[in-house]
């Protein structure tokens, strides 16, 4: 097992299970037998780390349930939803995360399939985000299961160098909460994120400066963050794939070919990320979305998914005390491809009925003979909820709704959400 980037075994080395110092070349720990040593010539320097929790609902669900362990394991929902994770056996037979759930059944036929307990892998998250708050005040959390984390200055703090305390730290996750992460550590966030993909489930790998650009040179260029599928393509008919032949163009011919996204590609591309890890992450977008039974073209009965979705898309603008200006409404067709049809309002809104309003102005004229598998709505450019709802001096029966859904939230509240509902949930 190599932990440095294409290279054997340098000092200084450790062992990631008991932190022990090791002699060079060693192939396991003099002190604890592990054969899980870290090595690396500028290990002592790097602060930057990318920490992923692997599989992560599947993780939670193989920890809870013992019989699952050596089964593959497939998290989603129903026939015609998608793979939200997979464990690492399902991974072997070709499933993935986003595939279609047909798809991953004739994949892997004998996996047990389980749909998404969000509350559960929550409560999970909240834990392993405690640990990162242990070892570092600046942590930028990425997603449910995945945070930057910046160590510069902890040594002092901890005792040891911000690799150790890394290794500590998976450690106690997999001991006190019963999942493994896999650690990336470099100079900057791009390649602390490439190196922790290096080498999981429960790796840990490093990423230099010595070596970051002749590491990246014989990458494709997918891995540079932001370069999705049809950028790809692009770049692959300009005959560029791999990111070393980025390393040999000039900035402003990337810049003339592909725009702000060139710049990136030619300090990624070299190694170079000015990026800080920030404490302060600002939710951008916020939606939600169902996939349906069977196909629906119906503006009548899609209306009816629209404002269940729209009820939950106001409890959550709600209770984080947010509010919206820009309503999307996302549909999918039957051949999977996306509609998108957005509205800006001239105030902000976190009310269900407003956007329900305004989801279904934008629904109805896609109701024209095409047949949707799938039904979403989302919010952006958000504002403190004081802002939200203002009394309009042209719609006077605007305040009457807002008071009838405060006052209905106020008896869910107290009584459960199922206790009262409007009728266009039914009809």
């Amino acid at each position: 097992m190599t932990d440095r980037i294409g290279e054997q075994r340098t000092s200084p080395s450790f062992c990631r299970d008991c932190l022990s110092e090791i002699d060079e070349n060693k192939t396991k720990c003099s002190n604890c037998s592990s054969p899980r040593l870290l090595s690396h010539p500028e290990v002592k320097n790097l602060t930057i780390a990318h920490i992923d929790c692997d599989a992560f609902y599947a993780s939670v669900e193989k920890r809870d349930n013992p019989d699952l362990l050596t089964r593959p394991l497939i998290i989603g929902g129903g026939k015609r939803g998608v793979v939200s994770t997979c464990c690492y056996i399902a991974r072997t037979y070709g499933v993935r995360s986003a595939m279609p759930m047909f798809q991953a059944n004739k994949l892997c036929p004998n996996a047990v399939i389980l749909p998404p307990r969000m509350e559960k892998y929550t409560a999970v998250s909240k834990q392993v985000r405690q640990l990162f708050d242990e070892l570092t005040p600046i942590v930028e959390p990425i997603s449910i299961d995945e945070a930057f984390l910046d160590l510069t200055g902890t040594e002092k703090l901890h005792g040891m160098t911000a690799a150790k305390s890394l290794a500590k730290t998976a450690n106690k996750i997999s001991e006190q909460i019963g999942i493994t992460v896999s650690i990336g550590l470099s100079y900057n966030k791009f390649l602390a994120k490439l190196a922790s993909d290096l080498n999981k489930p429960n790796g840990f790998s490093v990423i230099g400066r010595n070596e970051a650009k002749s590491f990246l040179a014989t990458q494709p260029i997918s891995k540079i963050w932001g370069v999705g599928k049809v950028l790809k393509n692009k770049m692959n008919r300009a005959g560029i794939q791999q990111i070393g032949q980025l390393q040999r163009m000039e900035l402003k011919k990337l810049v003339a070919d592909y725009g702000i996204m060139g710049e990136r590609l030619y300090y990624f591309s070299r190694g170079d990320d000015t990026r800080s890890v920030s404490t302060e992450r600002k939710t951008k977008s916020v939606s939600n979305e169902t996939t349906l039974e069977t196909d629906i073209s119906e503006f009548n009965i899609l209306k009816k998914h629209l404002w269940t979705l729209c009820e939950k898309l106001s409890s959550r603008l709600k209770n984080n005390h947010h509010s919206a200006k820009t309503i999307t409404l996302k549909l999918k067709t039957s051949n999977f491809r996306n509609v998108t049809r957005s509205v800006t309002l001239d105030g902000y809104t976190q009310m269900a009925e407003t956007l329900y309003e305004q989801g279904c102005i934008l629904l109805k004229p896609e109701c024209n003979g095409l047949e949707y598998r799938l039904i979403g709505i989302g919010v952006s450019h958000f504002t403190d909820e004081k802002f939200s709802d203002l009394p309009d001096l042209i719609d006077k029966n605007k305040e009457n709704r807002i008071k009838t859904e405060r006052a209905m939230d106020k008896i869910r509240d107290k009584f459960g959400k199922d206790i009262i509902n409007k009728g266009r949930k039914y009809t």
